[in-house]
């Protein structure tokens, strides 16, 4: 069992490159008791690709949760802006919840 969510959503766009991607993760159970990194990328609006990621324990599983948020924000990844008149249940995640770790 996962002592805490842990969940991101951030994107990277530049207008004058035509870029506008996404990328997505969070630590989950599956319905064998496993936990599983799993990781969402792609262009913003479409499906894009996905990879999950098996762990026997927490600690390894938001180990590598966090060494990829660094590269990621590294690499220039943001949340996204709120827009004004946007409503809450629409927005993707952009928490990111950091605690005790056993």
């Amino acid at each position: 069992m996962i002592a805490q969510p842990y969940q991101l959503y951030v994107e990277r766009t530049d207008r004058a490159k035509n870029m506008a991607r996404y990328y997505a993760m969070s630590i989950d159970s599956n319905l064998f008791g496993e936990l599983c990194l799993t990781r969402r990328w792609g262009r913003i609006g479409s499906k894009g690709q996905t990879l999950i990621h098996h762990f026997d324990r927490e600690k390894d599983a938001v180990s590598l949760f966090l060494e990829l948020t660094r590269q990621k924000r590294a690499r220039g990844y943001r949340t996204r802006p709120a827009i004004s008149g946007e409503s809450d249940r629409c927005a993707p995640s952009t928490r990111i919840e950091l605690g005790a770790i056993r």
